[in-house]
């Protein structure tokens, strides 16, 4: 899709940002695979080798367009309450998620990371500093909040179906096949008695499985707490 012409017939000028912001609109319809130099220079309305004076290389473009999906996430507050600047941040990145899915893989892939990048990870490090946890423990909180949360992601942008009513479009194929197969009793009975019944969203599953999470980590912490109340001198 090329870029409409301004005032007078004249393209809006390109510039960096601009540049990214259309490899973002190309990945969002088609994916990360249907974003090439040619496509990206067809949303722009220039020709290829324009697109080369602004970035260098596709892996530019990639690093580009990671740190545009990590700046549309809420930044957690170093030192207010941990547990709800977390739970913040997370439902903001799968509302970004799932507006980009292509960019899941993404997120950690890239050895340049951008400002966007460095300041999230920053503050979300800051908030587990904050509330007392070792840089081991911080460590290990991190990798498990993200390890659910890009999961979920994943899993719910594989989904054949959304929202409430989808399990049910998708409910006569299922069935079938569980016929075909032989006798799943707990699968037939977890279709009957939950996930179709009206008003089951899979999008729930989100909230709850996060909260179960930090339930997990606020544990930990107390636990942390308790032992350098005890052992002053240990350090972890």
């Amino acid at each position: 899709m090329s870029v409409p012409a301004g005032v007078g017939g004249k393209r809006p000028r390109l510039d960096r940002e601009r540049v990214l912001r259309g490899a973002v609109e190309v990945a969002d319809r088609g994916g990360i695979a249907a974003l090439t130099i040619r496509s990206l220079a067809d949303e722009l309305g220039v020709k290829p080798m324009t697109v080369y004076y602004y970035v260098t290389n596709k892996e530019e473009i990639l690093d580009g367009i990671v740190d545009i999906v990590f700046g549309e996430i809420d930044l957690p507050t170093v030192g207010g309450d941990w547990r709800t600047e977390l739970t913040e941040r997370a439902l903001s990145a799968r509302e970004v998620l799932n507006k980009h899915p292509w960019a899941i893989p993404l997120l950690e892939s890239r050895t340049s990371p951008g400002p966007a990048t460095l300041r999230h990870h920053d503050a979300v490090l800051g908030v587990l500093r904050a509330a007392g946890f070792s840089l081991a423990d911080t460590a290990h909180a991190y990798a498990l909040l993200d390890a659910f949360l890009y999961g979920h992601a994943v899993q719910e942008a594989s989904l054949p179906f959304e929202g409430p009513e989808g399990p049910a479009e998708v409910a006569p194929q299922v069935v079938e096949s569980m016929s075909l197969a032989g006798d799943f009793p707990h699968l037939t009975e977890m279709m009957a008695s939950y996930y179709l019944r009206p008003g089951y969203d899979f999008a729930d599953e989100f909230e709850i499985g996060l909260a179960a999470v930090l339930d997990s980590v606020s544990r930990w912490l107390v636990a942390l707490e308790d032992e350098r109340r005890d052992h002053p001198g240990k350090r972890r």
